[in-house]
């Protein structure tokens, strides 16, 4: 028996705040893959590290928060939760394996191509292992157009946030790229639920227990304060709030000085 799903039983809410959590951990990510850029000395890994965690945890927030409003109307539903932050692990790391190779290797069409699609996967690979985590009544079943379609999404839209976080400077810039980062992660996650259905075991009654608003909230809490701390550490950052890499010389670098005017004799 087919179970009757619901991806949006709290409306418009769970879609549009799960973007928005997933623009503001593009957005910081990308920041940081920008500064890094600024920076080639002992500090470059750290931002990248910074936003590899930014991007991996917004869009693992966004996942869940999504997932807040998907019931199936025949089972309970409730999440692993080994499996839940393993899914947050893979996102962060394999985001952070392509943030580190366009930082480091540049924008070359090679690195571009490589990290963007490993961080399109790396979201891909989220979205199914934390769907592998639910526990319901039945088995899940995906459509593999739909799938193969989803990871597409991800992996285009991933490129493209990463060639705009390195090759365009700039606060409008760095918001559009955080904007496609947002449609990687959102895109990919509703085409990829549009793809599935759930074949129920047994027979079936009205679910019962807690909404799993209930069970994933709380999970939520640490990404989400982990995102507030990082949008502090970016937003007090001298070099991203005057936008300019050359806002101070290196010590021992000589300081040109403007052009002294001949005195005048009266």
């Amino acid at each position: 028996m087919q179970g009757t799903v619901d991806g949006f039983s709290y409306g418009l809410v769970t879609p549009v705040a799960a973007y928005v959590m997933a623009c503001l951990g593009g957005a910081l990510g990308l920041r940081c893959t920008a500064r890094s850029l600024m920076d080639e000395r002992g500090w470059k890994a750290g931002w990248l590290a910074l936003g590899a965690t930014a991007i991996g945890s917004g869009i693992w927030t966004m996942h869940f928060i999504a997932m807040m409003g998907f019931t199936v109307k025949e089972t309970p539903l409730n999440y692993d939760s080994s499996l839940t932050f393993a899914s947050l692990g893979v996102a962060i790391v394999m985001v952070g394996v392509g943030i580190f190779i366009v930082g480091y290797r540049g924008v070359t069409p090679m690195a571009l191509v490589t990290g963007g699609t490993i961080t399109g996967l790396g979201i891909a690979t989220m979205h199914y292992l934390g769907m592998a985590g639910m526990r319901l009544r039945g088995q899940l079943q995906y459509d593999t157009f739909t799938v193969a379609l989803s990871v597409v999404i991800a992996v285009v839209a991933a490129t493209a946030a990463l060639w705009a976080a390195v090759s365009i400077r700039g606060f409008l810039a760095s918001l559009g790229a955080s904007l496609l980062m947002g449609i990687a992660a959102s895109g990919m996650h509703y085409t990829g639920m549009a793809g599935l259905s759930v074949h129920l075991h047994g027979a079936t009654s009205a679910p019962g227990g807690e909404p799993p608003a209930m069970f994933l909230a709380p999970m939520l809490i640490g990404p989400i304060v982990f995102l507030f701390i990082a949008g502090v550490v970016v937003m007090f950052d001298p070099l991203l709030v005057m936008g300019r890499p050359d806002w101070r010389s290196p010590p021992g670098a000589d300081v040109p000085r403007p052009a002294l005017r001949p005195m005048r004799r009266r």
